[in-house]
Order: structure tokens, then C-alpha cells, then sequence
């Protein structure tokens, strides 16, 4: 289990490594409607892309006793960053402060490695919501696009802190 912060109901969200006893809650997560353009429509495209691309390392987001979320990491050998990616709150969970607290999780757990100097992630212009968050976490867009979304910063120093 990876270090997890509150969301606003006061749960303790936390991550967890996939398993035999979370997969399919995980691979079950679904975004809300107004999500799905931004975002896989379930847990399981996720899932199944850390299974067959070997880059990306899922992680079941829990607030409480269930599993609502979530969310993946790679680390970029070329470019020597660490990226967030995947990330999905199931719909009936969101708006309550989990993906503030997931984030914030992994930020933690990828700052503490020891190769890590630099977290990316990418959103879609359009995705007011996931702009907000991450700006107000401290990433700052790169001017860099990846597949049409906008590529955001943060150094390690200041993701361990945050």
C-alpha cells in the first residue's frame, strides 16, 4: 500500500498494487458521461495497457474499504522523467476530493524514488477540471503536446512536498 492522503468526506484514499482480490474492481471503474472523452471508459483498457505495453505500472485507488479508482505510472528511460497517466475516478465518487488525494499520492511515491527528478502528465485541453487540479498540485504545462493533450511539469523536490 502506498502512503494516502483524505478526500473530503475524510476517507483515507490510499494505493494499492494490483492483485488477485482488487482486479476486477479496479478494471470495473467507469468515469462519468461527461469523462469519457478524456478518459478510458473503464478500468480495464488501463489495466490491460500495463499488462501488454510493459511501460506503464497500475495502481488501484481505495477511499475507505472500496475501490474507486485508478490511476498508472512509467518512468521514460530516453527523457529521464516520470509520468502520470490513467487516471479514473469511478463516477458515483467523483467531485469528493479522491483524485486530489490519488494524485498527491503518487506524486509522493514517485518523488521518493531515487531516480526521479521530473513528474509529467498530459490532459486534454478541454478537461477544466483535470487543469485545475493539476495546477493547483504545482504543474506547469511544458508547451509540449503528447497526442493532442497538454504536457504538465512538476520537479520532485516540489511533488514530495506537495
Amino acid at each position: 500500500m502506498i502512503m494516502g492522503f483524505s478526500d473530503r468526506q475524510g476517507r483515507r484514499v490510499v494505493l494499492e498494487e494490483i492483485s488477485d482480490e482488487n482486479w476486477r474492481s479496479v478494471a470495473d471503474v467507469a468515469p462519468a458521461d461527461d469523462q469519457r472523452r478524456f478518459v478510458a471508459a473503464l478500468g480495464a483498457r488501463y489495466l490491460l495497457l500495463s499488462l501488454r505495453d510493459g511501460l506503464w505500472n497500475s495502481l488501484a485507488v481505495r477511499a475507505g474499504d472500496e475501490v474507486v479508482g485508478h490511476v498508472m505510472w512509467a518512468h521514460d528511460d530516453e527523457e529521464g522523467t516520470h509520468w502520470i497517466g490513467g487516471m479514473i475516478v469511478d463516477a458515483e465518487e467523483q467531485g469528493k476530493g479522491i483524485g486530489r488525494a490519488a494524485v498527491r499520492a503518487v506524486l509522493r511515491h514517485l518523488a521518493a524514488l531515487p531516480d526521479c527528478r521530473e513528474i509529467r502528465l498530459s490532459y486534454h485541453p478541454d478537461n477544466a477540471p483535470a487543469a485545475a487540479l493539476y495546477n493547483s498540485l504545482g504543474f506547469v504545462p511544458t508547451g509540449d503536446f503528447e497526442d493532442e493533450e497538454i504536457v504538465a511539469a512538476l520537479s520532485s523536490s516540489a511533488a514530495g512536498v506537495v
